[in-house]
């Protein structure tokens, strides 16, 4: 007979993973995001200063539906389409993305202590 024993230590953070940019077309769910700052707007578009839909609080969990890559002069920022209590873009930057929602409640639970 062999036992298994599996220990985990309470204090290991989650690594969010970073999800390939996907096409606009593509409506599948690619990951699940928790918000990493205070409060964030949710924009109508994926750019700053586009019309605001709402906002979402820290430890927020949402689901990512798109990502896009969007130029900005010289640079590019990255973006995601989030679907929570609003559905809008956020700043990809803003949110940490988890291949599961499993993952992604339990980070959001231990934002919220």
């Amino acid at each position: 007979m062999v036992h298994i024993a599996l220990v985990s230590c309470g204090g290991k953070k989650e690594t969010p993973i970073v999800p390939p940019l996907t096409s606009p077309l593509s409506r599948t769910i690619i990951g699940f995001g928790v918000i990493n700052v205070s409060y964030t707007y949710v924009t109508a578009g994926p750019e700053d200063g586009g019309a605001s839909l709402g906002y979402l609080r820290r430890g927020a969990l949402v689901r990512i539906i798109e990502r896009r890559l969007v130029k900005n002069g010289s640079s590019a920022e990255s973006w995601v389409l989030a679907e929570g209590s609003s559905r809008g873009w956020l700043r990809e930057e803003l949110v940490d993305i988890y291949d599961n929602e499993g993952r992604a409640k339990t980070a959001s639970e231990s934002m919220s202590r």
